[in-house]
This record gives structure tokens, sequence and C-alpha cells, in this order.
């Protein structure tokens, strides 16, 4: 899969980026578009796994900035879980262990085919303060391994106007749960 944009793709996908940073900017107090979009041009291989964040229903943003490295930090910010990205299992062990019935793939490799991380529980909630996401879908989240070595995965969510964490089996998955990715850039 060729991971390089045309200068159209990358004008169209930086005037997105734009105006959903413009039209949110309760999300990134303080942050300025112009050295945002400096950092973006400067890593194009970011912007193929932002295209690859909207494309499949996204709509990344910034959602802050590493005091440390400079990094902005962008998020999926849809209302509900990704379209492009529900119906998957958790990992590739949670796949190869279904015999009938498999989803099409896994948000571990999905995200790391994206060139994304998957949000943590903690990320998650960060997230959750910017917005109401997920409130009619469910997002998985990156699980520990003590859970995951259980067979299980977490997942989150809002309902009843809070944010909840919930459980299932890896090897489970639903057309309301998708995940939400994570990019450095």
């Amino acid at each position: 899969m060729k991971k390089e944009l045309s200068s159209r793709q990358r004008d169209e996908l930086l005037g997105t980026l734009q105006a959903r940073f413009e039209k949110h900017l309760i999300r990134h107090p303080g942050l300025v578009w112009a050295k945002v979009q400096a950092r973006l041009e400067a890593n194009p291989g970011k912007l193929w796994s932002l295209t690859e964040m909207e494309r499949t229903g996204g709509e990344p943003d910034v959602v802050g900035q590493d005091k440390n490295s400079g990094e902005f930090i962008f998020m999926d910010c849809s209302a509900q879980s990704p379209k492009g990205r529900v119906s998957f299992c958790y990992d590739r062990e949670a796949l190869d262990s279904r015999k009938e019935h498999k989803p099409k793939n896994c948000v571990l490799d999905a995200a790391a085919d994206m060139g994304v991380q998957m949000l943590t529980e903690e990320e998650y909630i960060a997230l959750q303060m910017l917005g109401e996401f997920d409130t009619k879908s469910s997002s998985w989240v990156r699980t520990p391994a003590e859970i995951r070595e259980l067979g299980g995965a977490i997942y989150g969510d809002r309902r009843y106007g809070r944010v909840f964490i919930g459980h299932n089996g890896a090897e489970s998955y639903y057309s309301g749960r998708g995940f939400r990715g994570l990019l450095r850039v």
C-alpha cells in the first residue's frame, strides 16, 4: 500500500484538519494552527496516518501537546466509534481462535496498519473530558497484559452521563464497537 499523499490529497487533508481545529478550539486551548501545520508538513508519514484516521471516520483533531517532546497529540474525535473500524475483535490471537463467524480484522492489526496507537484507558477518559463520545457506540481500548492473559479485553463508552470501562472476551466483536486512534506528530 502506498503511504504517500499527492499534493492535492495533502492540501485537502490539511484544510479538513484546520477547519476542525478552528471549530473545536476547546479541545486544544493555547495551541496555534500554524505550528501544528508546520509540524505536519515536516512529517509526511504522519499525514498518511491522519488520512487513514479520516478515511475510516475518525475525525482526528489535536487534543494536546506533549510538554517534553513538543509533539502534538491527535485523537479520533468522531462522536461515535469510527464506522470504518467496527466489527473487529481485539487482537490476532483472538481472531485466530475464532473457528466460525470470524470478523474481518482485529483492532491491534488495524491500528498498526494505520500507523496509530490505540487509546489507553487513561487516554480514553481524558478524551471524554473534551466532549461526549461513544454515547451510542463503544471503543476498544488498549488492554493491560494481565487482563488479556486471562482472555479479556476492555472497552469504553458513555452512558447515563458517565464514562464506563467494561470488558468482553477478546474474541468478541460488535457492529457498534470500533477503536479510537492516537497519533503523535
